[in-house]
Formats: C-alpha cells, sequence, structure tokens
C-alpha cells in the first residue's frame, strides 16, 4: 500500500472526462449561439455562471443540467485507474478550473466521488429559486492572486503550495500531476525533483512543456488516451511506492472507492520519459 505517502492530483477535464464539461454543457442544452455572443465580453467563469442563469430562464432544471453531465464522456480506463490508484493508498485530489456542481455530479455518477479527498475547483450552488451558481475561486474583482500564467480566477500552482505544504507535516511524498491545459502549466512548475508529470500529448500543456523542458523539475511522462493514462499512472504508482522498482498492478475489472487491498505482482518495464527533440 501507498500509506498516502503519494499523491495524484488529477485535472478535470479533458483529463477524467474526455470533453471539456463547460462546453460539453453548452452544447449539449443549446446555448452555443448565445455563449459565443457574449464570450468577448465577459470573463469564461462569469460568463458559465450567466448560462446558467439563461438556462433557469428557458425553464431547464438543475436536473437536467445533472443529467447532460451525466452523458458526459469517460474512458472505462480512467475510472479503473482512480480506483485502483485509491485502493493502493494513495491520496487523490482534483485541481479544476470547471465547478463544484459540475465535478460532483459526474464523479458521483461513476462511483468516483468518494475516491477523492478535496476538489479544488470554482464553487457553485443551486440557489433558493432552482438556478445554478457558479462563482469565481479566486474573487479577481476584489484582488488578484498575483500568477500572470494563470486565469484570473483560479490559480493552480498556488494550490500545489498549499497542498504540499500541509502534507508536508505528514512526512515526503511524491507528486503525480495528470492535465492538459494552459492552466495546469504553472502547477507543473511547481513540482520538484522525484515528482512527475503526466501532460496529455498534443494538448497545450503538453506544449508548453516542449517549450523548455529544462524549467520542470519532475519528470515528464506523455499520454494520449485513458488507456496510455491508466497503465502509465499505476507504474509510476509503483515506482514511487518501491522507490524506483516496478511492479505491474494485476488488473481490476471493479474496484470500490473504499480502500480495498489491490494485488501486485509481476514485473513491468518502467515508462519511458518524454524525450524533448534537441
Amino acid at each position: 500500500m501507498a500509506s498516502a505517502t503519494v499523491v495524484v492530483v488529477f485535472d478535470f477535464d479533458k483529463t477524467i472526462i474526455d470533453c471539456d464539461s463547460d462546453d460539453w454543457v453548452v452544447n449539449q442544452l443549446g446555448l452555443r449561439d448565445v455563449f459565443e455572443l457574449l464570450l468577448p465580453t465577459m470573463q469564461w467563469n462569469l460568463l458559465m455562471g450567466r448560462m446558467m442563469s439563461v438556462l433557469h430562464s428557458r425553464g431547464k432544471s438543475i436536473e437536467a443540467i445533472a443529467e447532460c453531465l451525466r452523458r458526459a464522456p469517460v474512458d472505462p480506463h480512467v475510472i479503473e485507474a482512480i480506483k485502483t490508484a485509491y485502493s493502493l493508498g494513495c491520496e487523490l485530489r482534483v485541481v479544476s478550473d470547471a465547478n463544484l456542481f459540475f465535478i460532483e455530479t459526474i464523479l458521483k455518477h461513476h462511483g468516483l466521488l468518494e475516491c477523492f479527498s478535496e476538489i479544488n475547483t470554482n464553487p457553485s450552488y443551486v440557489d433558493e429559486e432552482g438556478r445554478l451558481r457558479i462563482l469565481p475561486c479566486h474573487d479577481f474583482t476584489i484582488s488578484s492572486h498575483g500568477c500572470s500564467l494563470c486565469p484570473a480566477n483560479m490559480c493552480k500552482g498556488k494550490i500545489i503550495d498549499r497542498i504540499r505544504s500541509t502534507s508536508s507535516t505528514e512526512g515526503k511524498k511524491r507528486f503525480i500531476y495528470l492535465g492538459d491545459g494552459k492552466g495546469d502549466y504553472c502547477p507543473s512548475l511547481k513540482l520538484n525533483q522525484g515528482d512527475f508529470v503526466m501532460p496529455r500529448k498534443n494538448y497545450p500543456l503538453w506544449n508548453l512543456i516542449l517549450g523548455n523542458r529544462q524549467l520542470l523539475k519532475a519528470e515528464v511522462h506523455e499520454w494520449s488516451n485513458g488507456e496510455e493514462l491508466k497503465l502509465i499512472l499505476l507504474q509510476l504508482i509503483n515506482r514511487a511506492i518501491d522507490g524506483g522498482n516496478y511492479r505491474t498492478p494485476t488488473q481490476v475489472l471493479s474496484v470500490d472507492c473504499k480502500h480495498v487491498p489491490v494485488a501486485v505482482s509481476g514485473a513491468e518495464d518502467r515508462p519511458i520519459p518524454l524525450r524533448i527533440p534537441q
């Protein structure tokens, strides 16, 4: 068991789910025209709050939004990877620029919500009129978070710093960070030697890392789809647990998020770090 010495941090959109949850709701519930009209005039997080007001004015219930979210695509390999990582004793967290209602609805639908010890995202709640309200993680109308790499409403790097500082009181931990977008670059820069970052290949984070690999201290392992995510993540977890030695988790068909021990056996070649063209 990892005994929570390994902290796995997931982005949500295009990492846990295979789409952007905001775009999914906008497209599935017929908001694209009004969204595109307002996009040049509003910050994204505030715009999504406005879209929820539009849905409410059109008579769309919160359950209709939830049902839409439950249809969002999630690769079964990603579900298996999360459940297996949890069963191995890893500490799992979400750091996402989506919002709490979207994330919790989807994770709960796939039996993953209890796997995560913390969800860091934009807060949201259903008001007394049944309308979903979405707020910024950082209230940029009051002050700036001071990071030029991140959107005004959230600095994921500051969140990673906080997680690391609180985790340090429990002993040394190794971090694995999975993401795809520009907002995942700042937290990737915060990782230390001995940590791992898993950027999705041909997505903005991967391109930013390719631009100057030397800026990162963490080891880089790219992935393209859910099957690769699962394979590489579980290899890296076993490497972190064993201090560099590799073991291959036996195949898990169904694991509930209740710290069920997972047998580990056999040997496997180590995943190859991303090689940067010279």
